[in-house]
């Protein structure tokens, strides 16, 4: 099926110091398009879709829209002429309502009772209700992310950018978001989606351009490939799904026994009576919406939550009242799903970010000297071994991709060779390659012996490398079972808050 042309680029190219960020990219989108942007890591997507919103100027090359020069200065004038995004990191405010929200995302916003009367039409027309009123702080991942379509949705946009809208969302989201975009779509609006889900990029988009290194490396439509060959094309090598060796798992590592302990933010989740055990060379997985606890349970396990002694224990022994660094020096180690700010400190360096968290472990320093050729040998390999990719070690944090930080901020953990690790979302933002590589990476520590702990929103993940698999759901664990034969409609059930329930019970009710 032929379109006619809304977004034509070509010949798009940017470059940053050291690094060609987008080179002769060439590429159309059609009215009512549901368009992929594929590519790893630092392929060039995000620079890209910052050129087309008015964020990054480009250094050659032109685009047209709807048949006419396009070069906008600034977001704002983007808007002005149809095209609208909705970021991967959320813009809200939690101590402001939907509507105020909104109002501040708009140019020109009307009167406030007026527009809480248009977020109520547009939300529910499209399938995605809001309450305008309701605090931004009290809702759901997916529903802030309603917010943010709504906001776009109001301004009657033609072309709609969407980077990983799916990552904080549960599969029956998942459903109606896509219907959504499905009905807007129809309705001739064009959609430019950046995902790492390619089973999503198959089930909704027509076409799919894919970047490597900053060049247009091919094109596919996704419902004629498999999800194989679309993260192939986009790493430009085989991949291979992970493996674990086959080994029986030994003693109790890593035990939690009534564990309760009040959220530190105002919005967040408290821990409500969570237990379960871990095993050397076990796998746990734990799943759940977003805040549902899963922040709170990785401070709670890494030392930044305190606790009473005997909740949290490391082969029998109570470390629930040390903080991280005595954790550490104990053999846990732990990787927060916030990566800047919370996992890397922005404006500090790779080598400084590899100094705060190694130090203990790795012995780089001495007497209150700070060992900086050892630093600096951990630093590097770090980056190395997790390909992570960088001028050097002496580049800040927030210069990274997100993909790439990750790899950092999870090599850093797993390279120092814990006894017990916990991550929080170890593959959230990052391109099937990647996370393929982290996946195993926890899967090799897992075989040398450790206890893992993997939260993630991300269920087929947990299915790929968990020995078992438990459910958050508003600060409550539901009893851990096997992953081995467990079904979506199993898992389904827990996280609705089956909570108690044995794993037979889980079977039977998945089976009446």
């Amino acid at each position: 099926m032929t379109r006619e042309p809304l977004l034509s680029i070509e010949g798009i190219s940017k470059s940053y110091p050291g690094v060609k960020a987008n080179d002769d990219v060439s590429f159309k989108i059609g009215v009512g398009e549901v368009h992929a942007l594929l590519g790893e890591n630092g392929a060039g997507k995000s620079t890209l879709v910052k050129m087309i919103y008015g964020l990054v100027k480009p250094d050659g090359g032109r685009m047209t829209f709807r048949r006419e020069n396009y070069a906008p200065s600034e977001p704002r004038e983007a808007r002005s002429l149809g095209v609208a995004m909705v970021f991967q990191h959320f813009s809200l405010f939690d101590a402001l309502n939907v509507a105020e929200n909104v109002a501040l995302g708009m140019d020109n916003p009307p009167p406030m009772r007026e527009l809480a009367g248009r977020i109520r039409e547009v939300s529910e027309s499209y399938g995605l209700p809001l309450d305008p009123s309701r605090l931004v702080g009290d809702l759901s991942a997916g529903e802030r992310q309603r917010v943010e379509i709504v906001r776009c949705l109001l301004q009657d946009p033609k072309l709609l950018i969407m980077d990983e809208p799916t990552s904080v969302l549960t599969p029956q989201e998942v459903n109606i978001l896509f219907e959504t975009l499905r009905k807007l779509a129809a309705e001739g609006t064009s959609i430019l989606y950046i995902s790492h889900k390619l089973e999503e990029i198959k089930a909704l988009c027509d076409e799919a351009t894919i970047l490597r290194r900053g060049k247009v490396v091919g094109t596919c439509t996704p419902r004629d490939v498999s999800a194989r060959e679309m993260a192939e094309m986009m790493v430009g090598a085989t991949l291979n799904a992970p493996e674990r060796a086959a080994a029986e798992p030994g003693p109790v590592a890593l035990k939690v026994t009534d564990l309760s302990v009040a959220s530190p933010s105002a919005f967040g989740t408290s821990l409500k009576d969570v237990g379960f055990e871990v095993r050397q060379g076990e796998v746990l997985g734990i799943g759940g919406v977003a805040g549902n606890g899963q922040d709170e349970l990785l401070l709670a396990l890494s030392g930044e939550l305190r606790t009473a002694s005997d909740t949290v224990q490391i082969h029998g022994r109570g470390i629930g009242h040390l903080g991280p660094n005595e954790r550490r020096r104990d053999g846990v180690c732990a990787a927060p799903e916030e990566r800047l700010g919370h996992a890397a400190a922005p404006d500090m360096s790779l080598m400084e970010n590899a100094l705060l968290s190694a130090a203990v472990r790795k012995h780089l320093t001495t007497r209150g000297f700070i060992d900086w050729a050892g630093t600096r040998s951990y630093a590097e390999d770090v980056v190395k071994t997790f390909d992570v990719r960088t001028p050097g070690i002496g580049t800040a944090a927030r210069a990274l991709s997100g993909g790439n930080l990750q790899k950092f901020v999870l090599g850093r953990e797993i390279m120092q060779e814990p006894e017990v690790i916990v991550v929080n979302q170890p593959t959230w933002g990052v391109d099937a390659a990647a996370a393929a590589f982290i996946r195993q990476a926890l899967l090799n520590r897992a075989g040398a012996g450790a206890a893992v702990v993997v939260i993630s929103q991300d269920i087929d993940e947990i299915m790929e490398i968990a020995d078992r698999f438990a459910a958050l759901n508003e600060g409550r664990l539901s009893e851990p079972v096997s992953t081995q034969g467990l079904t979506i409609d199993q898992i389904g059930l827990m996280l609705g808050g089956a909570h108690g329930m044995h794993e037979a019970e889980v079977l039977h009710h998945a089976h009446p």
